[in-house]
């Protein structure tokens, strides 16, 4: 039973910033009310061309209550195969560590880098089947 009938109840696929932040700072406050720790930060490690600063690549997530989160990790095709992958996962780990994270989790699609993580000590725990053969791999990593 809705005990809300006058709120709108908005699908989009096009949130604004704003409207996302509504929602990341309104459960960083609860989190914070309830853990009593205030510790989210966002954490990337970009590549960039060092004559234009153009960011090419690099990896993008977060740390919060003890957890490395990697969001994302992208390389163009011409920069694969060169151990910048490997070091930019590394540098990001440091961080992770010196922030104090214990554990990190990323997931991954069967045709990306599901093999990449492992090779650098990620544990495969869970596996989601989507469409056409696609499968979300799920992945973690003890950081101390």
């Amino acid at each position: 039973m809705d005990t809300h009938p006058a709120l709108d109840v908005v699908l989009t696929d096009d949130p604004t910033d704003a409207e996302i932040a509504v929602v990341a700072d309104s459960l960083d406050e609860f989190n914070l009310s309830a853990s009593g720790v205030r510790d989210r930060r966002a954490l990337a490690v970009l590549v960039k061309d060092p004559s234009t600063g153009q960011t090419l690549g690099g990896l993008t997530g977060r740390t919060s209550l003890g957890l490395w989160f990697v969001d994302l990790l992208y390389l163009p095709d011409a920069l694969r195969g060169s151990g910048l992958g490997s070091r930019i996962l590394q540098q990001a780990e440091a961080e992770a560590r010196d922030r104090g994270c214990v554990s990190g989790v990323v997931y991954t699609i069967n045709f990306q880098a599901p093999d990449f993580y492992k090779r650098h000590g990620w544990t495969e725990f869970g596996r989601i089947p989507s469409a056409a053969g696609i499968s979300r791999i799920f992945l973690s990593k003890r950081l101390g």
